[in-house]
């Protein structure tokens, strides 16, 4: 399995043949370093929730009408705001399927508690029974994957703490961890939070990586 970060939470899963796209957001586009049109060939592009740093309607639209084929998975909320924009989303909020060569399984995973806004439904993904992402939720629906092989660990955002960080870590207990939710940070300041976290999870036997720039990659 090969995992590509786009910035923030924005990840495209290789598993075999088969390419899916997570979580193309407003702050994998807005600087230029990420075009909307290098995805191609995507199995299916799937949606955590419908945050403007997770859903991007008008990126999303040049991805869906490039990769024709791919199909569009996401929660009822996602899907009833997606069809303003002219964009067909088919509801996968539990249970599991079958995308392209993958195995992927759905599950709901309450967004953490945020300030003066309704928390929108948020639901969580795994591949291939070895990789997950949360999207924004260290919600106790998780623990079921503890032990998971790879994890996609929000690791800033309004919601969290380094310490809620570090603890949702050792709940889940991966063999590996990497940071997303952390695109709006300046260079110099996510070059010390990476070297915080990786001392710490060394002690926990998990190892961290980085992925710092846009597109490097990881492949377990």
């Amino acid at each position: 399995m090969r995992i590509s970060k786009y910035i923030h939470s924005c990840l495209l899963v290789e598993s075999g043949e088969t390419r899916i796209l997570f979580d193309p957001g407003k702050f994998s586009f807005l600087e230029g370093a990420v075009k909307p049109e290098i995805f191609r060939d995507l199995a299916a592009i799937v949606l955590t929730h419908q945050h403007p740093d997770h859903m991007d309607d008008r990126s999303l639209k040049t991805i869906v009408d490039q990769n024709r084929d791919a199909v569009v998975l996401a929660n009822s909320q996602i899907r009833e705001t997606l069809a303003t924009s002219g964009i067909d989303a088919e509801v996968f909020e539990t249970g599991s399927r079958s995308v392209g060569g993958c195995r992927l399984e759905a599950i709901v995973a309450e967004h953490a508690e945020i300030l003066n806004a309704d928390r929108p439904r948020n639901v969580a993904y795994v591949v291939d029974g070895r990789f997950l992402h949360p999207g924004d939720s260290f919600d106790h629906s998780l623990d079921g994957r503890k032990g998971i092989e790879l994890l996609a660990l929000p690791i800033m955002a309004p919601w969290n703490t380094e310490l809620a960080v570090a603890e949702f870590a050792r709940r889940i207990a991966p063999k590996t961890v990497f940071p997303i939710h952390d695109g709006y940070a300046k260079d110099f300041f996510l070059e010390s939070r990476y070297d915080n976290f990786k001392k710490y999870f060394a002690k926990h036997d998990i190892e961290f990586v980085p992925l710092k720039s846009p597109g490097e990659s990881l492949e377990r």
